[in-house]
């Protein structure tokens, strides 16, 4: 399977915001880890994904009230039951945020099973984020 991106957006209002009006950094890693999810529950149902770590949450600018950002997320790299999901956010095409969160598949009683998905990387850029989600 090759990898999928998928798109999501977010208004930031002033409940969204930090002490210097800028977007929170916890309701910023809120909105990473809800894009990742969906990029996962869009290959797995989703009541049997959790999520185990999110890894570099990285600010490149600040996002102000009133802006629009989205999140593109896409599973790049599985392994037996985990699958790493990297996600990019951007404010009118300009880098905001990025990370990866990695994500478990479970069984009923939450212990990991084998998902059985490959991902399969065929771009430059997409193998490329599929070594760094490998140094993780």
């Amino acid at each position: 399977m090759g990898i999928q991106a998928l798109s999501i957006y977010h208004l930031v209002k002033s409940e969204d915001l930090n002490h210097h009006r800028t977007l929170f950094a916890g309701r910023g890693a809120e909105w990473l880890v809800e894009a990742g999810f969906i990029a996962a529950a869009n290959l797995l149902p989703p009541e049997f994904i959790l999520c185990v770590k999110i890894h570099g949450m990285e600010f490149r600018r600040p996002v102000r009230p009133g802006e629009i950002i989205r999140f593109v997320s896409s599973v790049v790299l599985t392994g037996r039951s985990r699958l790493i999901a990297y996600i990019r956010a951007d404010v009118n095409g300009e880098e905001a945020v990025d990370g990866f969160i990695t994500f478990v598949y479970v069984d009923e009683k939450g212990k990991p099973r084998p998902h059985e998905i490959v991902i399969n990387a065929e771009t430059p850029e997409e193998i490329a984020l599929q070594e760094r989600a490998k140094n993780l």
